[in-house]
């Protein structure tokens, strides 16, 4: 048995369910593109008999991705399948995906029919679909909950009728991982024929299982596997792609392996989740925004030492940059020490000692303390500056492109210039370039609402790159054109006294 796990992305499909969530069929077009670049091996498309757009989608996909099967989602219906077929005739490779409810209570509920009858309808859906392309999956739904003495008859039925993919959904997030790995183990050993086609997971996370339970599936033989980025889907979604490929990635237990390019989940994951406005949970594994983020003191002195203290996944495997040390009230000195370390500012062990007694009580009133929280309580201390902001004017209104002069105090000396820009901050920060004649780059530039009291101010922060070295700074006032330029400033002071330090021989 090959230990390939060929990953079939359903976000487009089973993931655009949740209400909310439906794309238009460019935003299909350009998420199909990202999965492609992933490695997924499957992208199920749409639905194409539930709607126009599902069946435009389809098609525009087809002829979009190279690489990725293509398939289109029916019913045990021929006009479903025609439709199907035909929206995938631009596919290079195309699969239609057909099937019937197989738990008795789907089969009396739902179709008011008998286990033979089901077993008929499902045969003359693949050997239709047949008709069409090479390439049929089959899903039994509800086979979570279905007797598995049956389900293995039906599947034998259908892989001999030409099935080349059998999917076991779990669709209500019932099972336990060891039921659905039993039931995978069982057809695996007492479906006559079932070398003959690959058996896939589809598990729903309603009780919170859909991963373990498809971790389950590939363990005792199943070689597909069901996903969608994020985990979206269906009520409580569905298997999270992310989750099953790092965990085939990290435990080389399983004797599995993907495709999947993992250091572009992360972007794909806020790709997803900002198309279909549906927000990651921070604590979502992998690719929520806590996923690598440490807080506790204890923890954040163990992954300072040794990241594996406390990761088992290294954050950049997933395309994040890196760890995040969250500080707050918990955190100890050498959290502490290690953003004061990356923002340049180098302590004795008693100075750091002094300052840890001030950022504890700065920690004590806010929830977590980011970088212009720790600039604003070093500065003056170990910062001496040598350039003083003096007045700043800004003239703009259409059609005339905004004009800044500003004026700075450099070492006493009072030194304006002027510089037009594409806005008010722009042709600010432009005059303030004249005035220094340094080559920086503004690297990231962050805008706050503070309100303290009554009055309303702008709090910015920003980092500049000079030297292939990174600067921050701060600011805050009434006006957010004065808030940028004191961050501005701010971050120039810094650059201006790391310089001096470098030429007096004291940098660290």
């Amino acid at each position: 048995m090959s230990d390939k796990i060929f990953i079939f992305d359903t976000t487009l499909r089973d993931g655009e369910q949740v209400p909310g969530c439906q794309l238009d069929t460019n935003e299909k077009v350009i998420i199909a593109k990202e999965l492609e670049l992933l490695g997924v091996d499957v992208i199920e498309a749409g639905f194409p008999i539930s709607s126009p757009g599902d069946y435009k989608s389809v098609m525009e996909i087809s002829k979009a991705v190279n690489d990725p099967i293509i398939c289109a989602l029916s019913r045990a219906v021929e006009k479903d399948i025609e439709v199907a077929a035909e929206s995938l005739k631009y596919a290079k490779r195309k699969r239609i995906h057909t099937g019937i409810g197989a738990s008795d209570a789907h089969i009396k509920y739902k179709f008011n029919s008998t286990r033979e009858q089901i077993i008929e309808r499902a045969v003359a859906a693949v050997k239709f679909a047949k008709k069409y392309v090479e390439d049929v999956e089959f899903y039994a739904e509800d086979a979570g909950r279905a007797d598995t003495v049956y389900l293995a008859q039906m599947v034998e039925a259908v892989i001999a009728a030409g099935a080349t993919v059998v999917n076991i959904p779990d669709t209500t997030g019932y099972c336990l991982p060891w039921d659905y790995g039993q039931k995978i183990k069982y057809l695996m050993e007492n479906v006559s024929n079932v070398h003959k086609a690959i058996l896939s997971c589809h598990c729903h996370n309603d009780l919170g299982m859909a991963t373990a339970n498809t971790i389950a599936g590939i363990a005792n033989g199943a070689r597909q596997v069901e996903v969608t980025m994020n985990g979206i889907g269906e009520r409580a979604g569905n298997t999270s792609l992310e989750e099953v490929a790092m965990i085939i990635k990290t435990h080389q237990t399983l004797n599995a392996h993907c495709n999947i390019d993992s250091k572009r989940l992360n972007q794909l994951s806020s790709m997803v989740s900002t198309m279909m406005n549906m927000p990651v949970q921070p604590n979502k594994a992998i690719v929520g925004a806590n996923a690598f983020a440490h807080s506790s003191g204890i923890h954040q002195d163990g992954v300072i030492k040794h990241r594996e203290n406390y990761e088992v996944i290294a954050p950049e495997d997933v395309g994040v940059d890196q760890s995040s040390i969250i500080l707050t009230a918990r955190s100890g000195k050498a959290a502490l020490r290690y953003h004061l370390d990356r923002l340049d500012y180098k302590l004795e062990k008693a100075q750091l000692e002094e300052v840890y007694q001030r950022f504890l009580i700065m920690a004590d009133a806010n929830k977590d303390i980011g970088d212009d929280d720790l600039i604003m309580m070093m500065d003056g201390k170990l910062n001496n500056n040598n350039i003083e902001i003096g007045d700043v004017q800004v003239v703009s209104g259409k059609p005339l492109k905004p004009v800044a002069t500003v004026e700075l105090m450099i070492n006493g000396e009072r030194v304006t210039a002027s510089a037009s820009g594409s806005g008010s901050i722009n042709a600010a920060l432009s005059a303030i370039d004249n005035i220094v004649g340094e080559q920086m780059s503004l690297d990231r530039f962050n805008v706050d609402s503070l309100v303290h009291g009554t009055r309303e101010a702008g709090k910015v922060s920003l980092r500049v790159l000079y030297n292939d070295k990174l600067y921050f700074g701060i600011g805050e006032d009434d006006d957010i054109v004065m808030a940028s330029v004191q961050a501005y400033v701010n971050a120039i002071n810094k650059m201006k006294f790391e310089t001096k330090k470098e030429v007096m021989g004291m940098a660290s």
